[in-house]
């Protein structure tokens, strides 16, 4: 089979490894329009689950990516001046660079092609049987037949921006900081030995009260710096400045897809589903799409029946998901709702954050609930069978 992959993310690197392995007569070339070791981003997130799936399709990958991952177990929140510790599962860290930089190496070592500042437009298709668009949530290619793809974005409230700091935190780190203008607040993840990710998040009150609409990067930057400067213990923010010198603020949009094929043209990562920053799953969804499409290709000899199936699989798995998701990015655009709880209490339900009935129920209500169902099973199945019927039911009224 001849193979063109739009976009030389992960998940069409590790696609590309995958299909080789199992087949090295495959021609498959990655294109990509920037230039070698350019990258959006810092570092990106993962569990242990996703190095489990990466030893079973590829060793060896698996093998470089831990290697040069880093790894934390507790989660920290500072409320103002007051700190939470919470133990948690294992997590790590590895920068997105460094990723893309093994996974295009492992590519190479197995006959792929990969070729860079090459951008691919919806009027010149590679001539290949098939033709993988990972090229992003901005997809040129999924954008051209939006139409049929049945795409949909839903834009969230609150801007964020993504910056990066020399501060290495040996936790997953939340701090909260409260200005005349409302809250401001950051998640932080180390990916490497001197580097770490920070996100920066507030409502849109704020961002244009405290002035970050219209500030420069330079001077966003400068305030952001004196806001979280306890937190940062003397160490600078990292921008990624545009040419015309503004900040990249964003709104989060969450994207989904009736179908992810049309003829030989299928959507592979962001091109096809996003799903909010704060559950950190971004890449392992990516590199999850291109496993079940590389299975998928395996087990069904035609290629319709192939992408149709990896499409219905992709679709039913990512449902509860971008709930979770959707769920934990209203809990931050409803922040003042808990921020104000006990730290042990308001950090409990950040990690619950996901749930459908949390917005429903009063928030100490739901933590005794929620520390009962820990220690009774009863009301851990009671929890468990609430939960969808009262989303369901708000999903009901809110189409009415």
């Amino acid at each position: 089979m001849k193979i063109a992959c739009v976009g030389g993310g992960p998940a069409s690197l590790y696609f590309s490894i995958l299909m080789k392995l199992q087949d090295p007569s495959h021609d498959i070339t990655v294109h990509e329009r920037n230039p070698a070791g350019s990258t959006y981003g810092w570092g990106v997130t993962y569990w242990a689950g996703l190095l489990d799936k990466l030893r079973e399709g590829d060793p060896v990958s698996a093998l470089a990516v831990r290697e040069n991952s880093v790894c934390w177990n507790d989660g920290v929140a500072h409320v103002g001046d007051r700190t939470t510790v919470h133990p948690g599962d294992e997590g790590f860290g590895i920068g997105r660079r460094r990723m893309l930089d093994l996974l295009a190496e492992r590519a190479r070592s197995l006959g792929v092609r990969v070729e860079y500042e090459r951008e691919i437009t919806p009027d010149e298709l590679p001539d290949a049987d098939l033709v993988v668009a990972g090229d992003g949530v901005n997809s040129a290619l999924r954008e051209r037949h939006a139409d049929h793809f049945g795409t949909e974005t839903a834009v969230g409230s609150n801007y964020y921006v993504w910056l990066g700091t020399t501060r290495v935190f040996d936790s997953f780190t939340f701090s909260f900081v409260e200005t005349d203008r409302g809250w401001v607040w950051c998640y932080a993840y180390r990916f490497g030995d001197d580097h770490s990710t920070l996100v920066v998040e507030c409502s849109p009150e704020t961002w244009t009260g405290l002035g970050l609409d219209a500030a420069s990067e330079a001077d966003g930057l400068a305030l952001l710096e004196k806001l979280f400067a306890d937190l940062l213990d003397g160490h600078g923010l990292i921008g990624r400045a545009q040419p015309d010198g503004a900040a990249q603020w964003l709104t989060f949009r969450t994207l989904t897809n009736r179908t992810w094929h049309r003829g030989n043209l299928v959507l592979l990562g962001d091109a096809a589903h996003t799903t909010h920053y704060s559950i950190g799953a971004g890449t392992t969804l990516a590199l999850e799409d291109a496993i079940a499409l590389a299975r998928a290709l395996k087990g069904h000899a035609d290629l319709e029946t192939a992408l149709d199936a990896y499409g219905r699989e992709r679709r039913a798995e990512l449902l509860p998901v971008q709930s979770a998701a959707r769920h934990s990015a209203q809990w931050y655009e409803n922040l003042p709702r808990y921020i104000r709880l006990p730290p042990a209490q308001m950090f409990a339900l950040l990690g619950q954050r996901h749930s459908p009935l949390l917005p429903y129920v009063p928030p100490q209500l739901y933590y005794r609930i929620d520390r009962a169902a820990g220690r009774l099973e009863v009301l851990r199945r009671f929890k468990r069978w609430l939960g969808p019927k009262v989303a369901r039911s708000v999903q009901a009224r809110s189409h009415r």
